[in-house]
């Protein structure tokens, strides 16, 4: 997700973009309200769910394919709005002391990130169930939630000046482990989609690493570039996991293959790659790691991207995506400028990505080609199921913060004693 530093030019025609958790829904913000669209014929067509015509929008979050959204506007960027868009209600609304830089939602928690704290709520009743104050200063907003119930981690940078990833248990409350990810302070997270694993990337942007989130054991070391350092704007793991995407602010796109198999099985297939290949880099590593400085033989084992997207532009900011639309692999890139790219990937290392479609997500209805507005949906209790843990919050409105305004000394009332307790940001060692 984007944070309110990266906020889009809307008066320049630049929109908020954001994937659900499980890719099949994207959110857009304009400055005239957000719209959510279905991702299942995205090789065609953007169908649109739903719009809704309000201010202009900063942040947006749908939890999976249920009707709960998370909303941060412009005009009250302190205040988040929790609503289901079916119903066109407002489910629950909080206000916090500074301005939110990031939501992040689950079926079990909603998290909310500020510059120096981040709020716990459990998401049945949207109540505080745990805060985490003085965490080091992350103006970004920089923050990971697992999207498994299972493994329902909170990733947080642990450090201003270096790289430490903190882990805590979103569930039981507890810090999890630290993990010393990067020398350089990080600029990107992602949780795999099971929520063992977690990708991280740091200032530098060079190197992209893959830490299991259970013990902070170093999985895999990827290595982006070598010519210069560049600002990783999102990491995402494919929804099969086997996959890692990135983007940046250069006009190149990185995909990464995670190859979990044994080391041995790893030197069988990779003895059929092309000579010239990541096969390569291994036999040299292997030949020089005896004559050569560490430094040197890390960059000659570090992976390389399996395949890349060159696009026309660079600095712009982009969400990145992949998943299977009716069973075929694709890259998904949804762009601040206002558009959505779908790409194939190849099935072979080094080829090409090929361009499918771009849609144009600025365009109104009765222009787009590529957009059709799917018939209205009713209200059903599909939203409850694909929610899970949601069913309280979508059904009884009693259980919000007052219906309408809630302010800080709301939200820290409704914390237990042990919600409020602090966390240190660089240990995770809570004080209860």
């Amino acid at each position: 997700m984007m944070s309110l530093l990266f906020r889009p030019d809307m008066d320049a025609g630049e929109v908020f973009v954001n994937f659900n958790q499980n890719i099949t829904s994207l959110a857009v913000g304009t400055k005239s309200g957000y719209s959510l669209y279905s991702l299942g014929s995205v090789d065609n067509t953007l169908d649109k769910i739903y719009t809704c015509p309000t201010e202009e929008i900063f942040l947006i979050e749908r939890l999976f394919e249920s009707s709960l959204v998370a909303i941060v506007s412009q005009k009250a960027p302190r205040k988040l709005k929790v609503c289901h868009f079916k119903k066109q209600s407002e489910i629950c609304n909080y206000s916090y002391s500074n301005s939110i830089l990031a939501v992040k939602l689950n079926r079990a928690r909603l998290i909310v990130c500020l510059e120096e704290s981040l709020y716990i709520h459990n998401i049945q009743d949207m109540k505080v169930v745990h805060t985490i104050r003085d965490t080091p200063c992350n103006s970004t907003g920089l923050c990971a939630l697992s999207s498994s119930s299972d493994h329902c981690y909170l990733a947080y940078p642990g450090s201003l000046t270096s790289g430490e990833v903190q882990i805590f248990d979103a569930i039981n409350l507890h810090a999890k482990t630290m993990i010393p990810a990067h020398d350089s302070p990080l600029a990107a997270l992602a949780f795999s989609p099971s929520g063992t694993e977690i990708a991280t990337a740091s200032e530098r942007g060079t190197v992209i690493r893959v830490f299991s989130s259970l013990d902070g054991t170093k999985l895999f070391e990827l290595r982006r570039g070598l010519k210069r350092c560049v600002s990783i704007a999102s990491l995402s793991f494919s929804t099969c996991a086997e996959y890692l995407v990135s983007s940046s602010n250069t006009e190149t796109i990185h995909i990464f293959r995670l190859d979990r198999s044994s080391a041995d099985s790893n030197d069988t297939k990779q003895a059929s790659d092309d000579w010239m290949g990541y096969s390569f880099f291994r036999f040299l590593s292997k030949t020089v790691s005896n004559y050569l400085p560490t430094q040197v033989t890390d960059v000659f084992s570090q992976g390389r991207a399996f395949a890349s997207v060159t696009l026309p532009e660079a600095g712009i900011r982009r969400m990145c995506a992949i998943t299977k639309i009716q069973k075929q692999l694709r890259l998904l890139i949804a762009s601040q400028d206002g558009y959505l790219y779908v790409y194939s990937i190849p099935s072979v290392e080094g080829a090409e990505c090929q361009l499918i479609k771009k849609h144009d997500l600025r365009l109104d209805d009765c222009y787009a080609i590529d957009v059709r507005v799917s018939p209205s949906i009713g209200v059903s209790a599909a939203a409850t199921a694909a929610a899970g843990g949601a069913t309280a919050a979508n059904s009884s409105p009693s259980s919000s913060t007052g219906g309408a305004s809630s302010n800080k000394e709301d939200v820290a009332g409704k914390s237990s004693p042990s919600s409020t307790a602090k966390t240190d940001g660089a240990s995770s060692n809570t004080s209860n």
